[in-house]
């Protein structure tokens, strides 16, 4: 048994599942197809409009293909992610193939690589840790913001499918004096059991709002708008740590900040709190924000 499911005979390395993940979204139901290879479902809506694999969810399947391969019960500690070429919905799911690197009594870890067809799209390094006794406990305190209640409903598509979100504070989600930083309530449709699912989910909604606050405080020289028209925009690298259990069917409170932008590129960090102000989650991504002439071709290499 792992994470709960009844498993069959292991070949070469590889499960076979004979309930495979059943209670889950079925975005989140990797399949096997191979010894060390898994399948990711994409959602019936394309999250952008533009026909690209969000990274969101290639993390967040990556999250549970590693999960799936390993044979002891571990949480998600930590991945790491660099997007190289962008994949397309139009091309079929994603293949993800789990190398497992090691696995000792506290720690495991594996990588994962994600193809559509013959194109490598991402590589990723997941670190899994088994929860051992405080020696000593802190975390940062919750920003003060309105209550979900108080914040009007919003649309994001590259937050996982079919959740509530909530704009915090001002217009788009970021304070109101114009500072790169967006900051929104998420809350799933229903609440899952599976400690990794909760933050397959989680990490899913952290990728897409880094570029769009570096953009907030420039509205007078850039419009977000163009962004896959004439702005070349894409997550080039993603790292998010995991601190304590989330329960994705109650509000999180996601805060995104851009620290840096220049030389076409965009740096930032974030975190993620529960409504209790619990830190559940930080994370810190690379991206590209550069004007181009032309079509844009998102089937070259980034």
């Amino acid at each position: 048994m792992i994470n709960g499911r009844v498993l069959g005979k292991r070949e070469e390395g590889c499960y076979s599942i004979v309930n495979p993940m059943s209670d889950l979204p079925s975005v989140l139901r990797v399949e096997p197809v191979g010894p060390h290879r898994w399948t990711g479902p994409n959602p019936e809506k394309d999250p952008e409009g533009r026909d690209i694999v969000f990274s969101g969810q290639i993390l967040a399947q990556m999250i549970m293909a590693s999960s799936a391969a390993l044979e002891r019960k571990r949480e998600v500690k930590s991945i790491h992610a660099v997007f190289a070429r962008a994949g397309r919905y139009s091309n079929g799911p994603v293949e993800l193939i789990v190398d497992p690197m090691h696995a000792g009594r506290a720690w495991a870890s594996s990588t994962v690589t994600a193809e559509q067809g013959d194109r490598l799209l991402s590589r990723g390094l997941v670190l899994f840790s088994a929860d051992e006794p405080d020696l000593i406990r802190s975390s940062p305190r919750m920003p003060d913001v309105p209550a979900p209640e108080d914040c009007p409903p919003a649309e994001y598509g590259v937050v996982f499918p079919d959740t509530d979100v909530r704009t915090a504070d001002a217009p788009y989600g970021g304070p109101d004096d114009g500072s790169a930083a967006i900051r929104f309530w998420v809350r799933a449709a229903t609440s899952y059991g599976s400690a990794v699912a909760n933050q397959a989910i989680v990490a899913w909604g952290q990728p897409g709002f880094i570029i769009g606050a570096a953009l907030r405080p420039h509205s007078d020289v850039v419009d977000i708008r163009e962004a896959h028209r004439t702005i070349s925009t894409g997550v080039i690298s993603h790292t998010a740590h995991f601190h304590e259990p989330a329960d994705v069917g109650d509000w999180l409170l996601y805060t995104n900040q851009a620290t840096y932008a220049g030389h076409g590129r965009v740096f930032g960090t974030g975190s993620v709190f529960t409504r209790a102000g619990e830190l559940v989650s930080t994370f810190a991504q690379d991206s590209m924000a550069r004007r181009v002439e032309g079509t844009l071709d998102f089937t070259t290499d980034m």
